[in-house]
């Protein structure tokens, strides 16, 4: 249910606000337990949504590092490999 959480810091280009919200989602979903709210909660649930990305988004702008920015397309390349190596035995 979390795959996509996935790190969010020091990437160039940095995250994208649309990655910031897919991780929230993923996040209240699984505290949640459900994929989808029923109608009583969705206004909960689309609040938690919007308050863990600004704080997420803050978080990402607060921290400093050493090391040099990752690239996205590496990252993603090493992710496939990983999964093509779990799921190909």
């Amino acid at each position: 249910m979390c795959r996509n959480i996935r790190p969010l810091h020091n990437f160039a280009p940095p995250a994208t606000d649309d990655e910031v919200t897919a991780a929230a989602l993923q996040f209240v979903r699984k505290v949640s337990g459900a994929t989808r709210p029923s109608q009583a909660n969705q206004v909960a649930f689309d609040r938690a949504v919007a308050e863990i990305a600004h704080t997420t988004r803050h978080l990402l702008e607060e921290l400093v590092t050493t090391a040099p920015p990752k690239d996205r397309d590496v990252e993603a390349a090493k992710r496939r490999a990983r999964a093509e190596a779990r799921y190909a035995r």
